[in-house]
């Protein structure tokens, strides 16, 4: 059997997986918390899993199989509902968003786990460095060749996520600028940046096949793509947005991107949109868009060459999938971010304004936990 086997999995169903802050309670620095935090934690019962991140600091969260995205935010608020519980005991406190605004990536610690271990051993202070936090969301693939088409044919829609999740302008105690700064810390990374342009299966496991010859890579995991196959799971994955402030703006983007990918497997083929090898010539000047100005950046489309606005882009991609959000049951997520996208303001512009009001960025964090524990009416 193939090492690269794609594994079945029910079409367009989604996975959602959140990096959350661990804080403590008076300082708002990131604490050391999350072996303390696994153990005390209460998982019977739980549909997805929690599990430790590279450092301390850090604590990952995962749903299990989801049709929709409601069903994702069911799942999402019990997990936040268990964790919260936990964290209140042992005198913690949790928060989304991308960076934590003043902590040294040179105090973490790193989870004492082999493959941390492993990778701390190759990467060095990058592994520290990369204490920074994302949400990444799985979405099943018909077969193995579906993948790759949604795969490559996202990489057109990229800095919509990035500007909608965007919650991560501050990088040790300093405002970089970016409104999704942590994007940032992923190019230090050899194997980052987009996969490579290949539309069939048995090319990618060629690829694959010899890359694991030179020894730089065993598994899928030694990727730090945007978007990657898991084939262990019939899916592919994105992996470019900040987690957001709130658990019900996690499962509105997992609906968004679950109702693109509807679109753009179902309807685009038939009109005779789908990825070319020319479409990456924009990419990454898209994506740094998107990170920098976040809603407000601009798009070059990598048919015609046309700058757009992003927010106007999106705009026009919540119209025309609207009847796939039907179909996904996400047309009241689709909705929420709409008007979010109207309103102009990021989560980004979010935390700047509490810290242009407060001058404290230990404020902006406990105001982010704050929001974390309770913001159940809004994105």
């Amino acid at each position: 059997m193939s090492t690269l086997a794609f594994q079945h999995s029910q079409p367009f169903t989604i996975g959602v997986e959140l990096e959350l802050q661990i804080v403590g309670s008076y300082e708002y620095d990131l604490a050391n918390g999350a072996t303390d935090l696994l153990r005390e934690v209460k998982t019977k019962g739980i549909a997805g899993e929690i599990q430790p991140e590279i450092t301390g600091g850090m604590i990952e969260l995962s749903t299990g199989v989801c049709g929709d995205c409601g069903s994702a935010l069911e799942q999402l608020t019990d997990i936040r509902g268990r964790l919260l519980a936990a964290a209140r005991r042992l005198d913690l406190q949790l928060c989304g968003g991308g960076t934590h605004p003043f902590q040294h990536w040179h105090e973490r610690r790193i989870v004492d786990a082999p493959r941390f271990r492993q990778l701390t051993d190759l990467y060095g202070y990058l592994m520290k460095q990369f204490t920074v936090f994302g949400q990444q969301v799985h979405v099943g693939c018909p077969d193995p060749d579906a993948a790759l088409w949604l795969l490559h044919s996202l990489g057109r829609y990229i800095p919509h996520f990035i500007a909608l999740s965007a919650a991560s302008p501050y990088v040790q105690g300093a405002d970089t600028g970016f409104h999704s700064a942590w994007l940032n810390s992923v190019f230090a990374f050899p194997l980052s940046g987009r996969a490579p342009f290949h539309l069939r299966w048995s090319e990618f496991e060629g690829y694959f096949e010899r890359m694991r010859a030179t020894g730089i890579v065993q598994s899928m995991k030694d990727f730090y793509w945007d978007i990657r196959p898991k084939p262990e799971f019939g899916t592919i994955e994105l992996r470019v947005m900040d987690t957001p402030l709130t658990v019900k703006k996690a499962a509105a983007l997992a609906g968004y991107l679950q109702a693109l990918a509807r679109y753009l497997v179902k309807e685009a083929p038939r009109q005779g949109d789908g990825p070319r090898e020319d479409d990456c010539l924009v990419y990454n000047f898209n994506r740094f868009q998107a990170s920098r100005f976040g809603l407000a950046g601009m798009l070059v489309d990598p048919r015609s060459g046309e700058q757009l606005s992003l927010r106007d882009d999106l705009i026009a991609t919540l119209a025309r999938i609207e009847s796939h959000a039907i179909d996904a049951h996400a047309e009241d997520a689709c909705r929420q971010l709409l008007r979010f996208v109207h309103a102009g303001e990021t989560d980004a512009d979010w935390l700047r304004g509490i810290y242009a009001r407060e001058d404290s960025l230990a404020e902006v964090v406990r105001q982010q936990c704050q929001r974390w524990a309770h913001a159940d009416g809004a994105l």
